[in-house]
């Protein structure tokens, strides 16, 4: 009587479980005889739609951002750390004018191109509408406000910049308008930057802060009028809808 080799290894082992199916090499027929032979999953190793290399990706696979930005990033870090950094000069620099020039008194340095004049202002940047100090800190706290909320969905580089340095004026003088004489909301903010002539006579007296301000001021007009929009898309006039992705 003959015997299958899978018959001769089961008797082998014992006789334990069930007569094993034989297997066979993919492409070869079975003997005569051979029982039927189990169809082969080919699909399973085919890759999936989003591993494919150029193919679409799944939304799990975090390609997309929920902002509908693909694969960028808010640029929140940049705008906070920006602004940190202009607080940090502005007060260190404010601190030291404090601390070794007397009001009043001019350091001429540069050959006369620049002078420290230690000045006290209770007006807006560059010593613009004195007395309003109450109204300009109020204003300081809401633009404060909004920036931060923005942070949120700013993906274009330049607009961080922009905000950041914006951001880090702003709380660098509103420092001062709460801390400093002569009382709460309406202490003076420190000025000391005099160009060409001593006490501002050529040009208002400013600070690190105030520079910050314009600076990033005048960098989000240049944005606005070039159609850069928080998200880093340009907006253009010429189409219906549209925006398209920006150079930023």
């Amino acid at each position: 009587m003959d015997h299958t080799g899978a018959e001769v290894r089961s008797g082998a082992m014992g006789g334990r479980g069930a007569r094993r199916a034989p297997l066979w090499s993919v492409g070869t027929a079975p003997p005569a005889g051979a029982g039927p032979r189990q169809a082969i999953d080919r699909g399973a190793l085919l890759p999936r739609p989003s591993d494919a290399p150029d193919g679409p990706r799944d939304p799990q696979d975090g390609a997309v951002a929920s902002s509908g930005a693909p694969g960028r990033r808010p640029r929140t870090r940049l705008l906070l750390l920006l602004a940190l950094a202009v607080l940090a000069l502005d007060l260190g620099t404010k601190l030291l004018v404090v601390a070794t020039i007397g009001r009043g008194a001019d350091i001429r340095l540069l050959g006369g191109a620049l002078y420290l004049t230690h000045t006290r202002n209770t007006g807006a940047a560059f010593s613009f509408a004195e007395g309003f100090t109450v109204v300009f800190t109020l204003i300081a706290v809401v633009v404060a406000v909004v920036i931060v909320r923005t942070a949120r969905r700013l993906f274009s580089t330049g607009w961080a910049v922009a905000l950041g340095l914006v951001l880090g004026g702003a709380v660098g003088n509103l420092v001062d308008r709460v801390f400093r004489e002569p009382g709460f909301l309406r202490g003076g903010v420190v000025d000391f930057i005099s160009v060409f002539a001593p006490d501002g006579e050529f040009y208002p007296v400013f600070n690190i802060a105030d520079s910050a301000i314009v600076c990033g001021g005048l960098l989000g007009v240049v944005l606005a009028l070039r159609g850069i929009e928080f998200d880093g898309t340009r907006s253009t006039g010429g189409r219906a809808g549209g925006d398209a992705p920006a150079r930023d």
